[in-house]
């Protein structure tokens, strides 16, 4: 008498392993392919983002930018917050102004870090601008996705030698195109100073 289930199962098992097999050895490339295509999409978004005359703006001027911000909007009646980002987007320099609440630090923050990350990408200064171009558009919920990005106004491109050397972005006020007004009146605070 034959067993039919041991003879059923070793002839089921071998094809089963052989898949597993064949499934494991192109794991490993198409790994390595996403992994290499992701790093080159990575790559050229950064390439877009490269300061081509190598000046930082100091930290004083950071400062200054975003203290006139907040003294802006406070003489308005707004409690807000401002942050300043350099182009990797990292906060340079931050102000929380009195009584202005705790989501303004993100809110500030994410404002300007949009602002410096897809800024020299998408071709815009002021956030508000870029946000009514893109509203209800088929990349929109795209964008809102990536990390750290706030697809509302409140947030300017601090500009110096044709490119964006900082951004500066305010949250707190009542609509961010008042948050905007303070983040372009922080900006021009240090306009003058800054190399053309």
């Amino acid at each position: 008498m034959i067993n039919l289930s041991t003879t059923s199962s070793s002839t089921v098992a071998a094809p089963q392993s052989r898949r597993r097999s064949i499934r494991r050895l192109w794991r490993g490339p198409a790994v390595a392919a996403a992994t290499a295509l992701l790093l080159g999409l990575l790559d050229q978004a950064a390439e877009a983002q490269v300061r081509r005359s190598g000046y930082d703006l100091p930290a004083t001027l950071a400062v200054e930018a975003a203290s006139e911000a907040v003294r802006v909007c406070a003489e308005r009646g707004y409690p807000v917050s401002a942050a300043v980002v350099d182009p990797s987007g990292e906060i340079k320099a931050f102000v929380k102004g009195d009584h202005s609440t705790v989501h303004t630090k993100t809110s500030s923050f994410r404002k300007a870090y949009t602002v410096v990350t897809l800024g020299p990408v998408f071709g815009f200064e002021a956030l508000g601008a870029f946000v009514e171009k893109t509203r209800g558009g088929p990349n929109t919920a795209a964008l809102a996705s990536l990390p750290d990005v706030l697809l509302l106004a409140g947030g300017v491109a601090i500009r110096a030698k044709g490119e964006t050397i900082a951004a500066i972005g305010v949250g707190g006020a009542p609509g961010g195109e008042k948050d905007e007004v303070c983040a372009a009146a922080g900006a021009a605070k240090i306009g003058d100073r800054l190399p053309q």
